[in-house]
C-alpha cells in the first residue's frame, strides 16, 4: 500500500463512493493548486475505492502529464477512454501526452477524433496547432490559429500565438500586428510586449522596440529574455554601456542563454575586449554544440 493512502477496503459500496467523492473533489483543488502528488495520492485511493470512474483516471493522468510522467499519464488517460470512448477531455489529454513524448502523429489522432466530438474547444485547437509546428506543418499550424481567433477575438493568449508563429516564419510585420491586437485585449501582457519589441528590433525599428522592452522590464525587472532583447536593441542605438549591464543581467538570470552570450561577445569585439569576447564565443559553443 502506498505510504500516506488508508486501507479502507471495508467500506460498504455507498461509503466507498462518498469518500471517493471528496477525495476527487480535494484533488481537484489540489490540482488548481498545482499539488499535483498531494492529488495523485487522493485520486490513487479514489481509484481503488471505485475503479469505474473515468473522472479520478483522467484528472490523475492530467496530474502526471503536468509533471511530466508522460507513460503514467498514459496509462491514466488509456483507462479513461476505456470508460469513455468519447471523452474529448481524456483524448486531447493523451494527445498533449503524446505530444510532450514526441509521438506527434498520434497526438494527431487523437486532436482530430477530440475535435469531431467539440469542434470548438480552444484548447484542443491550441495543442493541435502546436503539434502541427512541431511537425513543421507551419501554414497548417497557422490555419488552426486563425480559427481559434475567429472563435474568440478578445483572447490576448490567442493573438500572442499566432504573432509568435508568424515570428517563427519570419513574417514580422504580421507578428507586430498580432501583438498588436493581443495588447489592446490586454495593455501590460509582458510577453506581448517583449515579443512586439523582438519583432520590431528585426526589422530596425529600434526606438519602438525598445519602448516596448522597457515597459516589459518595469512590469517584470527579472525577464532574461527581455533584458536580452534590449541589451541587443541598446547595442544598435550606440549605447553598448547600457547594453552590456542588461545582457550581463540576462546572463545572470539564465546562464545557459546562449543568444546572450553571443550578443555579448559581439558588442566585446566591436570594443576590442577581445579577451572577453573569445571566452562568452566559447560558451555559446559550449552550450550550444557541447564544445
Amino acid at each position: 500500500m502506498d505510504e500516506g493512502i488508508m486501507d479502507h477496503s471495508g467500506l460498504s459500496d455507498a461509503a466507498a463512493q462518498s469518500r471517493a467523492s471528496v477525495l476527487r473533489s480535494r484533488a481537484e483543488s489540489y490540482i488548481a493548486l498545482s499539488r499535483h502528488d498531494a492529488a495523485i495520492a487522493d485520486l490513487t485511493e479514489a481509484i481503488a475505492l471505485v475503479p469505474e470512474n473515468a473522472r479520478a483516471w483522467r484528472l490523475r493522468g492530467e496530474s502526471h502529464r503536468v509533471i511530466e510522467r508522460y507513460q503514467a499519464a498514459l496509462d491514466d488517460f488509456d483507462e479513461a477512454l476505456k470508460l469513455e470512448p468519447d471523452s474529448a477531455y481524456a483524448l486531447g489529454s493523451r494527445g498533449q501526452t503524446y505530444a510532450g513524448m514526441g509521438r506527434l502523429e498520434e497526438a494527431m489522432a487523437d486532436f482530430e477524433h477530440a475535435l469531431t466530438l467539440t469542434p470548438d474547444s480552444l484548447w484542443i485547437l491550441e495543442a493541435k496547432a502546436d503539434a502541427l509546428v512541431d511537425l513543421d506543418r507551419l501554414d497548417e499550424a497557422l490555419a488552426e490559429h486563425t480559427k481559434i481567433i475567429s472563435l474568440n477575438t478578445d483572447l490576448a493568449y490567442s493573438w500572442l500565438a499566432r504573432g509568435e508563429l508568424y515570428q517563427r516564419m519570419n513574417l514580422y510585420t504580421e507578428a507586430i500586428d498580432d501583438y498588436t491586437k493581443a495588447l489592446e485585449a490586454d495593455p501590460d501582457h509582458v510577453r506581448a510586449l517583449s515579443r512586439r519589441g523582438e519583432a520590431l528590433r528585426m526589422i530596425d525599428r529600434y526606438d519602438e522596440a525598445l519602448a516596448d522592452l522597457s515597459r516589459a522590464l518595469e512590469l517584470d525587472p527579472g525577464n532574461d529574455r527581455a533584458l536580452g532583447s534590449r541589451g541587443a536593441v541598446l547595442s544598435e542605438l550606440g549605447d553598448n554601456e547600457a547594453a552590456l549591464r542588461d545582457l550581463d543581467a540576462a546572463i545572470e538570470l539564465d546562464p545557459e542563454y546562449v543568444w546572450a552570450f553571443r550578443v555579448r561577445g559581439e558588442i566585446y569585439q566591436e570594443l576590442d575586449r577581445h579577451e572577453e569576447a573569445i571566452a562568452d564565443f566559447t560558451q555559446a559553443l559550449h552550450l550550444e554544440f557541447g564544445d
